[in-house]
């Protein structure tokens, strides 16, 4: 290596970390903001809390007719259908449109108690939308409609863009922090968190998300020693790997790429000290958390605690964040919390409801640390469920396919609670179906646009900025929703 030129050295070290996860850890997963948007807001914290429900929920084992409609619903759910005695009844302060009567899949407890207590909202019927559309105009030729319909990928990008014809990678989430992020006086820390890893909803312009999991930050463990000089103990590989390292980020010249890596690497280090310090005044067994335990009947043991389940934990992190806001000095934040599993082609019985019961049971324990007078917070966050689409009425046996409509949950005090917003869509045959595409897919009646926007709007966004941020809420008019134009109502 001594007859090595400092810029090759350089270039080979680039090189070698690029091959690594620790490039993809430094550059992937804990990318910083960079914001230099206005400052719009004052002191008032406020965040948004998005649980993605990867694969597509079936929202229509989520939420069951209790009354007449039943009939239709077990007709085309068969062996799939929930017991009609079984349903956790709702009571709604205001009738949904067209009337009915709903009640939650039976292990919902925790989501029936908080929407017949009025800090939870249904929103029916919602799905990417470029124009509102209705069974006939959908089967006409040249209807504009979401492209790759009823796909994975494709539909989980618009649900998380503010538009369902984007070309581009740009989430509504990443936008409002390009508009927000001024407002915090921290600007090293991105006011966008994930828990649930790389999404394009917190991508912004200006604004990139910050990565953690529900243990905490990651750090570069396997580069630093933690010690003065990069003392590794008598081990050289790794003082010479850690100086190396160092090496990099300490230059002041040398090729743009180089200089920029340092920066952004240097951020990273400066975050993570920031966030770990942070975490460390607010440890997982402080009795506020509690409830986290107590909703899965797990044994509250403070100097042992049992594991909790996936979306339980991200929760929980994200509960020591926003309890740690003061020290990191966020005004605003958005975060990003998932949930795998909802892909139910098959063994729906066996596994749908366990994950119903963890959205429901976590969320519920969410809100009663946040409600805690420690926090204080059960109005200044709301929480949200987003997904790629519904479940098809059809069903193939033990599971369903996938759909395209779908119904959504929102928590939170701010929230205009105990209602069903929009309207529920026929369950019936496919060819008596206004409703259905014609395979079971059912059409939307309220545009994600519309759904995200109505969430904006309460985090603080001007009529102005979400007519560009929403360039499509123009054409949400017209008898094919269920509601119309840009404000669904749910939020105080």
């Amino acid at each position: 290596m001594s007859s090595l030129h400092r810029r090759e050295f350089l270039q080979r070290c680039l090189k070698a970390t690029a091959a690594t996860a620790a490039f993809g850890g430094l550059l992937g997963k804990l990318e910083l903001a960079q914001a230099a948007a206005p400052q719009l807001l004052g002191n008032d914290y406020r965040a948004l809390v998005c649980i993605y429900l990867h694969g597509g929920n079936d929202c229509f084992n989520m939420l069951v007719p209790r009354d007449g409609g039943y009939g239709p619903y077990s007709a085309r759910r068969g062996g799939l259908a929930v017991p009609q005695a079984q349903l956790l009844a709702l009571n709604p302060s205001v009738a949904p449109i067209g009337g009915g009567e709903f009640g939650l899949h039976p292990v919902m407890t925790g989501t029936r108690q908080m929407f017949n207590a009025g800090r939870a909202a249904i929103v029916a019927n919602v799905g990417p939308l470029v124009r509102p559309v209705n069974k006939a105009s959908y089967q006409q030729p040249g209807t504009r409609l979401p492209a790759q319909l009823f796909s994975h990928s494709d539909q989980t990008v618009l649900w998380q863009t503010p538009r369902a014809d984007a070309d581009n990678r740009i989430g509504w989430g990443g936008r409002l922090a390009d508009i927000f992020a001024a407002s915090n006086p921290n600007q090293v820390l991105s006011m966008n968190v994930s828990l649930d890893g790389d999404n394009v909803f917190q991508a912004g312009v200006e604004v990139s998300p910050y990565f953690m999991s529900a243990q905490g930050v990651e750090q570069i463990s396997f580069i630093q020693t933690g010690a003065a000089n990069c003392a590794d103990g008598g081990q050289g590989w790794q003082r010479r790997r850690c100086l190396s390292f160092n090496a990099l980020l300490n230059q002041s010249h040398g090729h743009a790429f180089e200089r920029a890596y340092a920066d952004k690497t240097r951020r990273t280090l400066q975050t993570t000290d920031q966030v770990i310090a942070a975490l460390a005044a607010v440890p997982v067994n402080d009795p506020l958390f509690r409830p986290f335990w107590d909703a899965f009947g797990l044994a509250w043991n403070p100097a042992n605690l049992a594991p909790l389940p996936r979306l339980a934990g991200q929760l929980l992190m994200i509960a020591r964040m926003m309890r740690a806001r003061s020290t990191l000095q966020m005004n605003r934040q958005l975060f990003y919390a998932g949930l795998g599993g909802f892909d139910t082609h098959d063994r729906q019985l066996e596994d749908h409801p366990d994950l119903l019961r963890q959205l429901s049971q976590s969320v519920q324990a969410f809100y009663q640390v946040l409600d805690n007078p420690a926090m204080g917070l059960g109005s200044q966050v709301t929480t949200f469920t987003g997904s790629e689409f519904g479940r098809t009425l059809n069903i193939n046996g033990d599971g369903t396919d996938h759909g395209w409509g779908g119904h959504h949950l929102v928590f939170g005090g701010a929230v205009n609670g105990g209602r069903i917003y929009g309207r529920m869509p026929s369950l019936a045959a496919s060819n008596s179906n206004p409703d259905d595409a014609g395979w079971g897919q059912v059409i939307p009646t309220l545009s994600a646009d519309q759904y995200a926007a109505t969430l904006a709007r309460w985090y603080g966004l001007s009529d102005a900025d979400r007519t560009t941020l929403f360039p499509n809420l123009q054409y949400m008019t017209g008898a094919p929703l269920s509601i119309a134009g840009p404000n669904l109502g749910f939020m105080a």
